[in-house]
């Protein structure tokens, strides 16, 4: 029992370590490498880089984005539920707190740190993008346009990434009425294409974002055949820690019954059972496939949404019902 206690507490410890760690990835490329260029992205650090620039830098990024953050929470507490809101209130806070120390420091610049426009944001993207993947693929959330989207599709059938889409759209176009001195025509001529790379860069976030999440639930299928099968299962077993079953087949060709082995690993263990294998026996014959997705112990876990069956199910006549009609 204490055994499993401490397996549960160190891996509550690694992913609040890892989404600490996007947290800063995604502080470092908003702050260092897309803010100072005036370029606003979607979410929340897009409405407060408005609100920062709109208000000739007075009020910091930092603190609108915290306090956006607790408004948008107050308001889906009742919707999503307290470990949602417990898990955001934490990635809020630390997204805050490094924006705020990291403005602190590069606002102190007498220039940005990368000239180019382009480079700059597009690093900043990739970046923010790494930051964002990492937090989500350890059951993280950093507040933002996860509040809204959690509450839409709570309450209707709209996609969530359809609703990320809308909202970090809306919130880029509207950097076109930030305050500018010149006509409407040099207003256009300065604000479009900065409001072209906050399309760019929030497209880079969601598509580095994806990257990293499918990335880390790749899986690797293999099928081996080997007449010293038992000794690959246990080496497969304590060293890679993968389960193996063991399944009967027989060679058509040579009519004669062999044991079959099929495990699934990540991607990057790929590697380790190759090397198992082939130590144990230079002549298995061995087949890989990519798996999309793995469900269960040791890989991902299932999320499915149940409401319109509950649905369905209420709005069925009971047995009894259906005898007295």
């Amino acid at each position: 029992m204490t055994t499993i206690k401490y397996d549960s507490l160190m891996t509550q410890a690694k992913d609040y370590a890892a989404i600490l760690f996007g947290l800063l990835l995604y502080a470092i490329g908003f702050v260092a490498f897309i803010l100072p260029h005036e370029v606003v992205i979607g979410g929340v650090a897009g409405i407060s880089t408005l609100v920062y620039f709109a208000s000739g830098k007075v009020i910091p990024v930092a603190i609108t984005q915290y306090a956006t953050n607790l408004i948008l929470l107050a308001m889906a507490f009742k919707v999503v539920g307290k470990t949602f809101v417990m898990r955001t209130i934490f990635g809020a806070t630390f997204i805050s707190i490094f924006i705020g120390i990291l403005e602190g420091i590069f606002r102190n610049l007498d220039h940005p740190l990368m000239q180019e426009t382009s480079i700059s944001v597009i690093l900043g993207g990739i970046l923010c993008g790494t930051g964002v993947g990492l937090i989500f693929i350890h059951n993280g959330s950093s507040g933002g346009t996860d509040i809204v989207a959690a509450m839409v599709s709570k309450v209707s059938n709209v996609s969530i990434g359809r609703t990320i889409i809308f909202v970090d759209m809306s919130i880029v176009a509207c950097s076109i009425f930030l305050p500018f001195e010149g006509t409407f025509t040099e207003r256009l001529e300065a604000r479009v294409p900065l409001m072209v790379y906050g399309f760019v860069v929030t497209f880079i976030i969601a598509y580095m974002c994806d990257l990293i999440i499918n990335t880390n639930r790749q899986a690797t299928q293999f099928v081996i055949f080997s007449h010293k099968w038992q000794e690959i299962a246990s080496r497969i077993n304590a060293e890679a820690h993968r389960g193996v079953t063991v399944m009967d087949g027989m060679g058509w060709y040579s009519k004669q019954d062999v044991k079959v082995l099929m495990c699934w690993c990540r991607k990057i263990e790929s590697v380790t059972i190759f090397r198992i294998v082939k130590s144990i026996d230079d002549n298995a014959f061995i087949t890989q496939s990519n798996v999309n997705g793995v469900y269960g112990k040791g890989f991902d876990t299932m999320r499915v949404k149940m409401k319109k069956q509950k649905k369905q199910e209420e709005a069925l006549p009971s047995p009894s019902e259906t005898a007295a009609q």
